[in-house]
């Protein structure tokens, strides 16, 4: 009688699984086999190719594009996540003080992270226009020609320091709100009664945040920033809509590099070598933080 009700039990877990399992496998495995297919391969769009093993990496090894691009994709992410990580941390202890407008004030927090990536960069294009940017606007109207300086004229995307910083500011602004919202509900999860034992014992706003409010939220700051990381370094609308790598190959990423090379060129096997190139930094990145992660959560338990 319990061998049948525990047979009966595996087989419906096992039939509850089989769907995520196969939609898994269609969504996620078998692109990622198919990437590993062609990156292995010489293949052209509409000419087909034969395996090559690994010349694609070896060829992109050796390729200047390829390693600015790798040195950019560094730059990228780890400037727009540590940004995004002190403004997400003091937005969300912003957010999380008692304000008259709060619910209102969070919705609008959400906008940038709600409203499709491709719609709100275009917005941004618009602002970065060398032409009609309003960004140069204000700078003349506000802060130039009131003190008898300009006007100044700036090409936003055309110069290759400042086209790594246009993409990294709307970046910034897109991923904000998903590192404040995350940390508000891990300070909401805070007891207050800790608060109080601190104010208690004389530490002062900068100490109960030292000593009790960081501790506490270093695991969630650790998965926040290991998701946003991800995200950061997978980044590919932001970069195609405003610079499509350029200037002078200034912005190109991992992402709109492997693009570049498979759609543009039509080097299908080169493209998807590129994009296999991220896979391994993510792996060792994820494994630093988990491993960081577990440490905490051991010296805490």
């Amino acid at each position: 009688m319990r061998r049948s009700a525990r047979r009966a039990e595996t087989l419906t877990g096992i039939a509850l699984v089989l769907p995520a399992l196969f939609w898994v496998g269609l969504l996620v495995a078998y692109p990622f086999g198919m990437a590993i297919y062609y990156s292995l391969s010489n293949t052209v769009i509409s000419q087909g190719g034969s395996f090559v093993g690994f010349a694609n990496f070896q060829a992109l090894l050796g390729d200047g594009t390829f390693r600015q691009a790798l040195q950019n994709s560094i730059v990228f992410t780890t400037v727009a996540v540590a940004v995004k990580t002190v403004l997400g941390v003091a937005l969300a202890l912003i957010l999380y003080r008692r304000l008259r407008v709060k619910r209102l004030i969070r919705g609008l927090v959400l906008l940038p992270f709600v409203i499709p990536t491709a719609l709100s960069t275009l917005g941004w294009l618009w602002m970065y226009d060398s032409l009609y940017s309003v960004i140069t606007w204000t700078l003349n109207r506000v802060f130039l020609l009131p003190v008898g300086l300009g006007p100044i004229e700036v090409n936003w995307l055309g110069s290759p320091v400042l086209a790594m910083t246009a993409v990294i500011v709307v970046n910034i602004w897109r991923g904000l709100p998903f590192f404040a919202i995350t940390v508000l509900a891990g300070l909401t999860a805070i007891p207050t009664e800790f608060y109080e034992a601190a104010e208690v014992d004389g530490a002062g706003r900068w100490g109960r945040f030292w000593h009790v409010t960081y501790p506490l939220l270093k695991p969630v700051l650790a998965v926040v920033i290991l998701f946003s990381t991800i995200f950061t370094f997978a980044d590919f609308n932001i970069v195609y809509v405003l610079t499509r790598g350029g200037p002078q190959e200034a912005t190109h990423l991992f992402a709109t590099l492997s693009h570049a090379l498979a759609f543009e060129s039509m080097q299908l096997g080169r493209g998807a070598a590129v994009s296999l190139f991220m896979f391994p930094v993510l792996v060792v990145v994820v494994a630093l933080q988990l491993r960081y992660l577990h440490r905490d959560e051991t010296r805490y338990a």
